[in-house]
């Protein structure tokens, strides 16, 4: 079974020049420099075209499968993450705080900066969240 799909890893390079396709393949920080330089000023971004088969691979041997899927943690926290479903999908209750300060800002807008702050802590962490979910589910 793998934990990460080098499909989406296409995909998310494509949009490549945020950093999101490293932090999908557990590399926070080339990710950061990525989204910061426009992915090194696109270079790295080209370069990276060659180098995903090899962040795969790497990723496949770092994470544990198991009953929580990488992939999908990734889509819901790049789409859906200011509502905090990805959160909610791995059965952590912080998952409502996000909602609820996301759906809060509506009335009072400085409130989404929560939401925020916890989509950079889980870009940083997701993929070590998800393995150590799954690793304890092994025993």
């Amino acid at each position: 079974m793998q934990t990460h799909s080098i499909l989406v890893g296409y995909l998310l390079w494509i949009l490549g020049f945020t950093g999101s396709h490293r932090f999908y393949y557990g590399k926070p920080i080339s990710g950061t420099i990525w989204l910061c330089t426009g992915g090194l000023f696109l270079i790295g971004w080209l370069i990276d075209l060659f180098l995903i088969p090899i962040m795969d691979s790497q990723a496949e041997r770092r994470f544990a499968t198991g009953r929580y899927n990488y992939t999908v943690s990734w889509m819901l926290l790049t789409f859906l993450g200011t509502l905090g479903l990805h959160r909610l999908y791995l059965g952590k209750i912080s998952g409502l705080i996000i909602l609820g300060s996301s759906l809060m800002a509506i009335l009072f807008p400085p409130l989404i900066l929560i939401s925020m702050i916890f989509l950079i802590i889980d870009f940083w962490n997701l993929n070590s969240t998800v393995d150590e979910l799954n690793r304890r589910q092994e025993t």
